[in-house]
């Protein structure tokens, strides 16, 4: 499988593995990894950060890949089709139809920059 395959295979593995999160056919340890994976994936936080020149581009391309790839070899493989199948559902024509999945994050973010503006103005 190429780069670009790979590239388009994740976007519809990392919201599979977030289906999986709320399946009980998930193991325990499947579900704490793909835990970590979904937030480390939507977290504006990395280990490196992304300002370092080209190694703070290393940690998404190379950790990212290496947790989602864990998290389904946890996770049985026909529970995981199953996940895939309704995730790419999701993605119809390009474009995400449970858009509200990222409302929680919107919040968190706006809770976080409105503690940074209450900080610099007090």
């Amino acid at each position: 499988m190429n780069l670009k395959a790979r590239a388009i295979q994740l976007k519809t593995d990392i919201p599979a593995v977030f289906l999986c999160l709320k399946s009980n056919e998930t193991p325990l340890l499947a579900k704490l990894l793909a835990g970590i994976t979904v937030i480390y994936a939507l977290s504006p936080i990395d280990l490196i950060p992304d300002f370092i020149p080209v190694i703070g581009y290393l940690d998404d391309i190379i950790l990212l890949p290496i947790l989602i790839t864990l998290t389904i070899k946890l996770i049985p493989k026909d529970v995981f089709e199953k996940f895939r199948k309704e995730a790419e559902a999701l993605w119809l024509n390009g474009e995400p139809v449970k858009w509200y999945y990222a409302i929680p994050f919107a919040v968190i973010w706006l809770i976080i920059l409105g503690g940074i503006i209450k900080a610099i103005v007090d």
